[in-house]
């Protein structure tokens, strides 16, 4: 940390062994390829800590997850209990800032949604506020966005005891999630057999909308997408995209158990075909996921193409914050699924991609990849509140997956 009483010299070293750990040897940055001088402690960036192989609780039974899916799950000394938790954050994206802690919490919760688990024992919120305000703006905003992410939290059945505050050069927000829970209470993200179908539980086109949105003010770029959509239009899409990413997927994370989900992950920043991928990676059985279909924001995809290789949205890699879930469900069993999940959005007044859920693929035997086939199906979801959304009351679609 800055502040802090520097590594001691190789000869100081020598002299006071015996004070430091066992093999420890001062950092010099030239043995690692880096310029002479470099303070470890005033590098930048992120990261996350990875799976050192530590044989710590390899003896306990039950499931474990480590490095690369969304929860870690790791099994207590008490026996039959697992801790499954997980950690996010990420820079704010819309202008409201109590709904960008709700979203902030939502993406974090989210995580332990795609397993499955409905309930959370406790939350933790990280915060880092920008140096670059002044203080009547931080006064104003930051307790907004802690009460948006609050308020969330409360809307999940659980709450915050606490977190950590900094002060940085851009603001963040995210948050740690954590419940300690039964074997029955989780599923598992590897058992997708062939003869599944894919699900998806929010539209795509998040990022695209945002963007779009910010262009409004930007007259070189609204000139590049002002042929394929109003401003209007683009104002629904940006209010459908933050609407979308604050909503919890907890009723999703309910119904996988009741339909017998066999695997789930959410989509966010790598994209759908990112986490199709990684999904894929992670099955017991060879199998690989092919998508079909695509449920995007009304108007999108468009965009996205009049933008050329900017966001690749048709092509699965365009990033998504706080995105749905994406399930893999028995055949016999999807249709219900998104049928459950429109009638419960509908019971509590939602409209348009509120709440909406679409079957977009199928699992079959192959290499645990996944793909989006050449020319997929483009649905265009319409923004809750529009005129194509009032009219829509047709229940969800079964596509031809063939």
């Amino acid at each position: 940390m800055s502040g802090s009483t520097p590594p001691p010299t190789s000869a100081e070293a020598a002299g006071t062994e015996g004070c430091f750990p066992p093999g420890y040897k001062p950092f010099k940055p030239e043995e690692h390829g880096l310029e002479p001088g470099l303070e470890a402690d005033r590098t930048d960036g992120t990261g996350k800590a990875g799976d050192q192989g530590s044989e710590f609780g390899q003896q306990l039974s039950g499931p474990r997850l480590g490095v690369g899916m969304d929860c870690c799950v790791i099994p207590l000394r008490h026996g039959g209990l697992s801790l499954v938790q997980t950690t996010d954050f990420f820079y704010p994206l819309v202008e409201d800032p109590y709904m960008m802690g709700r979203i902030a919490c939502a993406n974090v919760l989210s995580d332990l949604y795609a397993m499955g688990i409905t309930e959370c024992d406790n939350m933790l919120m990280l915060l880092s506020v920008s140096q670059k305000m002044n203080e009547k703006d931080r006064e104003r905003v930051m307790p907004l966005m802690i009460r948006g992410f609050r308020d969330a939290a409360e809307e999940g059945g659980t709450s915050v005891t606490g977190g950590q505050t900094v002060i940085n050069p851009w603001i963040i927000v995210g948050g740690v999630a954590s419940v300690v829970c039964q074997p029955n209470e989780f599923i598992m993200p590897d058992g997708a057999v062939p003869g599944d179908v894919l699900v998806l539980t929010k539209p795509l086109g998040t990022q695209v909308a945002v963007n779009a949105h910010q262009w409004l003010d930007q007259p070189e770029r609204w000139n590049k997408i002002k042929l394929v959509i109003t401003k209007e239009e683009v104002k629904e899409a940006y209010q459908e995209a933050m609407f979308s990413m604050a909503m919890l997927n907890r009723t999703a994370a309910g119904l996988m158990h009741k339909f017998q989900a066999h695997a789930a992950t959410d989509v966010t920043g790598f994209g759908l075909l990112g986490h199709a991928n990684n999904l894929a990676a992670q099955q017991r059985n060879e199998v690989a996921f092919v998508i079909h279909n695509l449920p995007i924001i009304a108007k999108m995809a468009a965009v996205s193409k009049a933008c050329g290789n900017l966001f690749n949205l048709v092509q699965g890699t365009s990033a998504e914050t706080s995105g749905g879930l994406l399930v893999c469900l028995p055949r016999e069993q999807a249709a219900k699924f998104c049928s459950e999940m429109k009638s419960q959005s509908c019971g509590a007044g939602g409209q348009g991609a509120a709440g909406g859920a679409w079957i977009i693929g199928i699992v079959e035997k192959g290499d645990r990849r996944a793909r989006i086939i050449d020319k997929p199906r483009i649905i265009e979801v319409p923004p809750r509140g529009s005129q194509a959304a009032n009219q829509d009351n047709s229940p969800a679609p079964s596509p031809n997956l063939s």
